[in-house]
C-alpha cells in the first residue's frame, strides 16, 4: 500500500510539472503570434506608403510629359515664284510651379491624412488643404527662384 501512495504522489508531482511546461509553450506561441500580426500590419503600412510614392512618381511623369509636348502651328502660303513656306513652332505654356506644387501637396496630403486619421474622409480633406498649402507656398518659392 506505501508503494501505491508513493507512485499517486509521485505522478500527481510529475503532471504539475508537466503543467507548467505547457503554460509556458502557450505563453510562448501568444508572443509569437502577436509578433506576427504587428509585423503583418507594419508590412500594410509600408505597402500604404509605397502606393502613395508610386502614385506621385505617375504624376510627375504626366507633368513632365506634358512639359515635353509642344503644339506646332503650320502656315502654308500659296508657293508662287518668290513667296516661301512658313513655319511657326509654338511652346505650350506648362504648368507654375506654384500649381505643380498645389496639385502634388493635395495630393499626398490626402492620402496621407487618409492613412494616418481614423475618420479617413476628414483626415484626407484635412490633409488635401494643409498639403495643398505647402506645397503652393513651396512652387511659389521656386517661381521666385527662376524668374531671379
Amino acid at each position: 500500500m506505501k508503494s501505491l501512495y508513493i507512485m499517486l504522489i509521485s505522478l500527481v508531482i510529475f503532471s504539475c510539472q508537466n503543467q507548467g511546461k505547457m503554460e509556458i509553450q502557450k505563453a510562448k506561441q501568444a508572443s509569437i503570434d502577436s509578433m506576427k500580426v504587428a509585423n503583418a500590419d507594419s508590412i500594410k503600412v509600408a505597402f500604404e506608403k509605397q502606393k502613395v510614392i508610386d502614385s506621385m512618381q505617375i504624376e510627375m511623369t504626366k507633368v513632365n510629359e506634358q512639359k515635353v509636348e509642344v503644339q506646332r502651328e503650320v502656315v502654308v502660303v500659296n508657293h508662287e515664284p518668290g513667296t516661301t513656306t512658313t513655319t511657326t513652332t509654338r511652346k505650350k505654356k506648362g504648368w507654375s510651379s506654384t500649381a505643380k506644387g498645389a496639385v502634388i501637396g493635395a495630393g499626398v496630403g490626402a492620402a496621407t491624412g487618409a492613412i494616418v486619421s481614423k475618420k479617413k474622409g476628414q483626415g484626407a480633406i484635412i490633409g488635401g488643404l494643409l498639403g495643398a498649402g505647402v506645397g503652393a507656398g513651396t512652387g511659389a518659392i521656386i517661381d521666385g527662384n527662376k524668374q531671379n
